[in-house]
């Protein structure tokens, strides 16, 4: 049995620890170097994946096959710079990184000194790690990148289980948007309802426990059967009428929130439409 690949992090945060335990548990991989802003937050991740050894710098780090940059998306380029200054990449080195919104390109650098590159990004909340590592099993993981890269790494994603999609480079932000239109705006959409409550005398927390078995019951139903099978309400059932008179007395509420109903009115009419010729 051959040996497991090595690896080295830099920017190693939760992610990063996160993922580092599980290879470390799952004997996927011999962790090297933590490489962090700081000696003390260095420490604290080797303690916490309970493996590895704090670098100093750049030019501390011990050889190894993989590179993990997991530092915020900002400071990723720059990593990679002063890694390939480092003089620690050659032709069998993998660099990758986790970032949803940025392509494996920002790695150029590191492309330039013969590595090979890529992304993988766990589609999923890392702000408890503890809980991530309990029910990783069949996180969904965006990939894209060089093939010799990949080969390497999904590998190790699915010995954590992982189960890892491909995705183009060249679409990566609109990937991301996807995962903001899911979440991030779904929770403005839904605080758009509790302020329609509100101005119908519901106090906020009422609103949310009125809301929760309908927003549940709708997400559930969107995820099993579908955007199309799951619609209901007065545009699902042609009732114009309805939606006219909801728009006029939402729009003289409030000018934004009127837009935005009939945007949104708009798309669910295309929806609705799509179900029809199906």
């Amino acid at each position: 049995m051959s040996e497991p690949q090595t690896l080295s992090i830099i920017g190693c945060g939760k992610v990063g620890q996160t993922l580092a335990r599980l290879w470390v548990q799952h004997q996927a991989i011999q962790l090297r170097d933590i490489l962090n802003t700081s000696i003390e937050s260095g420490t604290r991740a080797v303690a916490f994946i309970g493996a590895g050894r704090v670098a100093s710098d750049y030019t501390d780090l011990q050889a190894a096959h993989i590179f993990l940059i997991a530092a915020p998306d900002d400071q990723i380029a720059a990593c990679c710079s002063a890694l390939a200054n480092s003089g620690r990449l050659s032709a069998d080195s993998i660099v990758f990184h986790c970032s949803g919104a940025l392509p494996s390109s920002i790695l150029m650098d590191a492309s330039k000194h013969g590595a090979a590159v890529a992304s993988i990004h766990p589609i999923r909340s890392f702000a408890v790690p503890e809980k991530v590592m309990a029910d990783f099993a069949g996180t969904y993981c965006g990939v894209e990148g060089d093939q010799a890269a990949l080969a390497v790494l999904q590998p190790l994603f699915k010995a954590i289980g992982a189960q890892t999609v491909p995705i183009r480079g060249e679409d990566k932000v609109l990937y991301h948007a996807a995962a903001v239109f899911a979440s991030n705006y779904l929770v403005t959409l839904m605080d758009t309802a509790v302020q329609a409550y509100g101005k119908a005398g519901i106090p906020p927390e009422i609103a949310l426990k009125m809301m929760a078995s309908l927003v549940r019951e709708t997400s559930e139903n969107v995820l099993q059967i579908g955007p199309e099978h799951a619609l209901t309400g007065p545009i699902a059932r042609g009732d114009v009428a309805t939606v006219i008179k909801q728009y006029r007395a939402v729009y003289d509420w409030d000018k934004r929130y009127g837009k935005l109903y009939k945007q949104m009115g708009k798309l669910t009419a295309q929806l609705a439409l799509r179900r029809t010729r199906k």
